[in-house]
């Protein structure tokens, strides 16, 4: 069909050829653009999400350029024959289809660059894609405006003008003014959008979780610019394109115009959101191209003013897309689609369930709508009908999201770090062993509450009176408050304030996740792992099983029920501590934290000090954790408190277990930096309590021990080895900044057979596996030697000089490969039970 001024008596233009001479080829053309457009854009989006979560679990950092190099790729690959298309073929459908997906490919290639924002800034992210896709807006109309020159503004089915001023009445006369009061109104086509729309909402109401208030506004906010954004390039000038004659023939409007429109939106979703968030609007937000065609259709009968016409189709079109997205935008967050939760029925889980639902609704709204709408002698329903529709859909909306969904919001936190810190020198060195490690403990406890109450005290005022929720901590001089980039801007630019950064929140999900289990046959004496140690031969030659001794966890949680730890537990009003979910009975679903304490001190040949107590706090939630809760855990392990208590005033430094075990990191997705956590160890140490810490799981590249608190110096760091004492390839490598030796020592990490929740065992890698056979080691020697607890320093000297010499590994052959020499994957060797403990007694 021509597009151009309508022809005389409102005809429609003929072909530029003549019926049954016009050629297919621009349409095979077209189909093949079409395909192609799919294919590559998902092939980018998909292929991306994968390198970002690639980079995360091997530890990298965030590949800045990656998105934007994707982004201008996937503009010229789908660009270039667009833009053939647009400007090359006869067909003036054809040409439009072209220029659709051109101006489709150019703002995806425009919103991809926003994927440069870290996505623990998402606030950012979603405020500059809300400006970026209304100034994308701007642009195409702009564009538009200039290539139609005196060509009315909008066309109708059959070419005719849309322009209220180029729309004459039937009989000539012009517009009555009470029809230009009714078009104020949100009309019935609009209102069927609306309908759609929350329609398409209701899965992310049910399966999913909002944000924190500002990230929910703002993610409206994008939503409602890529709604007008989309209502731009599907405007009446594309559609008419496919509705030629007087009424328009509906099968192809929806069927064709469907289809094209649906490809356009493909390169929308693929815009919309971080990277992650793009992967269900991908599904979702296609099908709705259909509807759309539908809904365009309804609007065009015989007796429609243009006019109406144009402003039905644009609302209706921003309506239905701004919704759709908004679903994929508000309701889940970015980092937690991730293949770190991959496993489980964790978010990633629930996100596949709501796009495929969502995917599923989309499909039936459209062919719903298509044979309501879109038959030629179909009505469009009345105003009424419209309204009562869109207003069953929105409380269908509030029941579900109140109901079987998770109302609340679930914003992230901020970690406010103050510039004094406590000064912890000059310690009274005390009597040795346990008794001076408990004097110590309590004064390091006591000059940590009091920095913390005197430099917090204005700070908290201002927060309180603000109804921020802060949450003071002592073990580092910090505050956990509510808010946004705003408040963060301002306390920033507090002077007692050293910096802030974000703290996690994971949010809720539909169903628990379950809880891990383990199928590995239960053990029939000691494992391999403790032979290889020669733990055995400390129990049975030297009589030492850890008596006396308690290591603490901090990790995912303890199954307390498992017959190889049930006995172990210290028990009392102190020995369990669980921030995120406030249980009061040790228990664990993820199953990494029974695995790890198992491995310490578990019974039946699983742990290395099977006589020795055990503690736990619950640092990680769905294997993730926050700075704030890090250090929850870690002051209950300072100074252990009461359930309900406060651990300002309720802590009690005595009860402090002896060693503690650390198979986690806090990498910068978490909110951690790399030095927020270095003074709770250095507390830690200051009080005579042993901390061991896992290297981390992301070799064999060089320097890649750098999430806290594997790099501190305070902390015992260490690696992995297999049954051949050949370092595991996934153990993480120094060197370390600051020059401290990195791993300290290493221990079996390979198939290691521990402890699952619910009576069950499983054989599992990893550095996480290999650090509690240390602490168990530390437990050994120190209930050998109860004159040595509490000193630190010389305990991490007999580690070092009784380890055994492994076999180190390497990424490849290349010099730069082998990260400053051995010692940095080795470190001082394999941890040896028997000899540190002979030479503790010694």
């Amino acid at each position: 069909m021509q597009v151009g001024p309508p022809s005389p008596a409102g005809r429609t233009p003929p072909h530029p050829l003549p019926p049954g001479r016009a050629s297919p080829w621009p349409v095979v053309a077209a189909v093949l653009v079409g395909g192609w457009t799919v294919a590559v854009t998902l092939a980018t989006q998909a292929g991306g999400w994968v390198t970002d979560q690639v980079l995360l679990g091997f530890g990298r950092d965030r590949v800045g350029w990656l998105w934007p190099v994707l982004g201008l790729a996937t503009v010229v690959l789908v660009g270039t024959p667009a833009l053939l298309l647009a400007v090359l073929p006869r067909s003036t459908t054809v040409r439009a289809t072209g220029r659709l997906w051109l101006l489709g490919a150019l703002a995806l290639g425009v919103l991809t660059l926003l994927r440069v924002v870290p996505p623990v800034h998402h606030e950012a992210y979603l405020a500059a894609l809300a400006g970026v896709a209304l100034l994308t807006t701007l642009a195409v109309r702009r564009s538009v405006r200039r290539s139609a020159g005196a060509t009315p503004a909008a066309l109708g089915p059959g070419g005719a003008a849309s322009s209220a001023d180029a729309a004459p009445e039937p009989d000539g006369s012009p517009e009555p003014v009470g029809r230009q009061r009714g078009l104020r109104r949100l009309g019935p086509v609009p209102l069927l959008a609306v309908a759609a729309g929350l329609a398409l909402l209701l899965p992310w109401a049910w399966l999913g979780a909002l944000g924190g208030l500002l990230e929910t506004a703002l993610a409206l906010l994008a939503a409602a610019a890529l709604g007008v954004l989309a209502a731009t390039l599907l405007d009446a000038t594309f559609w008419s394109g496919f509705a030629v004659g007087r009424p328009p023939r509906p099968a192809r409007l929806v069927l064709v115009g469907g289809l094209v429109a649906g490809v356009a939106l493909l390169l929308l979703a693929a815009g919309t959101g971080q990277s992650g968030a793009q992967l269900p609007a991908l599904l979702t937000l296609p099908p709705t191209g259909f509807a759309l065609a539908a809904l365009w259709a309804a609007a065009w009968r015989p007796a429609a003013d243009p006019a109406d016409t144009t402003r039905a189709g644009r609302t209706a079109t921003g309506w239905l897309v701004g919704l759709a997205a908004l679903g994929p935008l508000a309701f889940t967050d970015p980092e937690e689609i991730t293949l770190l939760l991959v496993g489980t029925r964790d978010v990633p889980f629930w996100v596949a369930a709501a796009a495929g639902t969502g995917l599923a609704v989309a499909v039936l709204v459209a062919i719903g709508y298509a044979v309501l709408l879109a038959r030629p002698t179909a009505r469009t329903p009345s105003r009424r009908v419209a309204a009562v529709a869109a207003v069953v859909l929105l409380v269908a909306f509030g029941v579900v999201d109140l109901g079987p969904g998770q109302p609340g919001l679930y914003g992230e936190r901020l970690l406010v770090v103050l510039r004094a810190q406590a000064d912890l020198t000059g310690l009274p060195t005390g009597a040795p062993g346990r008794a001076g490690r408990d004097a110590r403990a309590a004064e390091v406890y006591r000059r940590l509450v009091t920095t913390a109450e005197q430099s917090q005290a204005d700070l908290l005022k201002g927060l309180t009176r603000l109804r921020l929720d802060p949450v003071s901590y002592y073990l580092v001089n910090a505050v956990e408050v509510d808010g946004g980039p705003a408040v963060r801007a301002w306390l920033a630019r507090r002077p007692e304030v050293a910096r802030v950064l974000v703290s996690q929140r994971l949010r809720p999900l539909p169903a628990p996740a379950g809880q891990s289990r383990g199928t590995a046959p239960p053990p029939s004496g000691p494992e391999w792992n403790i032979r290889q140690i020669g733990a055995d031969r400390v129990w049975s030659q030297l009589g030492v099983t850890g008596t006396g001794i308690v290591v603490g966890s901090s990790d995912s949680g303890v199954d307390g029920t498992h017959p190889a730890l049930r006995a172990g537990f210290r028990g009392g009003d102190d020995s369990w501590y669980d921030p995120w979910d406030g249980s009061r009975n040790p228990t664990d679903k993820g199953g990494h934290g029974t695995h790890t304490v198992g491995s310490a001190v578990g019974r039946d040949g699983i742990g290395v000090a099977p006589d020795a107590q055990w503690v736990g706090c619950v640092n990680l939630d769905r294997n993730l954790g926050n700075p704030a809760h890090y250090l929850d855990c870690l002051q209950f392990m300072l100074a252990p408190f009461p359930a309900g208590g406060d651990p300002f005033t309720d802590g009690r430094p005595e009860r402090a277990p002896q060693v503690l075990t650390n198979s986690w990191g806090c990498p910068p997705i978490e909110g951690c930096d790399r030095g927020v956590l270095r003074p709770a160890t250095a507390a830690l140490d200051a009080a005579g309590i042993f901390v061991v810490a896992a290297a981390g799981n992301t070799g064999p590249w060089c320097a890649s021990i750098d999430d806290p608190p594997a790099p501190y110096a305070e902390v015992l760091t260490v690696g992995a080895v297999d049954a051949q004492r050949r370092v595991a390839e996934f153990s993480s490598r120094g060197p370390v900044p600051g020059g401290a030796g990195k791993p300290d020592v290493l221990a079996p990490g390979v198939g290691v057979v521990s402890a699952m929740p619910g009576g069950t065992y499983a054989a599992l890698d990893g550095t996480s596996m290999a650090t509690p056979q240390v602490a168990g080691v530390v437990a050994l020697m120190w209930s050998a030697n109860p004159a040595l607890v509490g000193d630190v320093d010389r305990t991490r000297r007999i580690l070092r000089d009784t380890a055994t010499a492994a076999t180190p590994t390497y990424r490849s052959s290349n010099p730069t490969d082998a990260c400053g020499g051995p010692s940095n994957v080795t470190g001082a060797g394999q941890v040896d039970a028997f000899a540190a403990v002979r030479a503790a007694q010694g």
